[in-house]
């Protein structure tokens, strides 16, 4: 029963980061090839700023649900279980490594810019770099879902 509702939990958490990355993919970043510099660095700006402040919760409740319930799966005698939810927390790390590599030093960058309401030279070039990431970003979360989803089945 831990391991389903850490699942559960999990499923939640990566859900609400999996359609963030995708909202980003599919609608942001086109919108955001349409905008000037200052424009792109003022919205991206902001967009991170309350971003980075609140989608480390569902983040970390996605990764750290994923964990607990492979693990109570095990204990359970659940192996399906555990490995997909296993497969899920794993998909979730590389999500982190390439947030934490990338994406998070790119929103830095362009929050501090918005904060000093000035464009960076560079926003469409670091804003690039980020748009280089977000489509493998929703993959992964997409794909740590539907693991977690077969863990609850399995």
């Amino acid at each position: 029963m831990i391991a389903q509702i850490a699942a559960l939990i999990a499923v939640l958490g990566a859900g609400v980061v999996y359609g963030t990355d995708v909202f980003c993919a599919l609608v942001l970043r086109p919108a955001l090839a349409r905008v000037d510099d200052a424009a792109l660095t003022a919205v991206v700006g902001n967009v991170h700023r309350f971003g980075d402040r609140r989608m480390p919760l569902p983040g970390i409740l996605g990764l750290l649900g994923a964990l607990v319930a492979s693990v109570f799966a095990a204990l359970g005698g659940r192996p399906p279980a555990s490995i997909c939810a296993g497969v899920a927390f794993v998909l979730l790390m590389v999500w982190l490594v390439l947030y934490l590599r990338i994406s998070a030093p790119i929103n830095r960058a362009l929050t501090a810019a918005a904060d000093r309401n000035q464009a960076l030279p560079n926003a469409r070039e670091l804003q690039d770099a980020w748009d280089q990431v977000i489509t493998p970003r929703a993959v992964l979360q997409g794909l740590a879902v539907v693991a977690l989803c077969a863990s609850l089945i399995s």
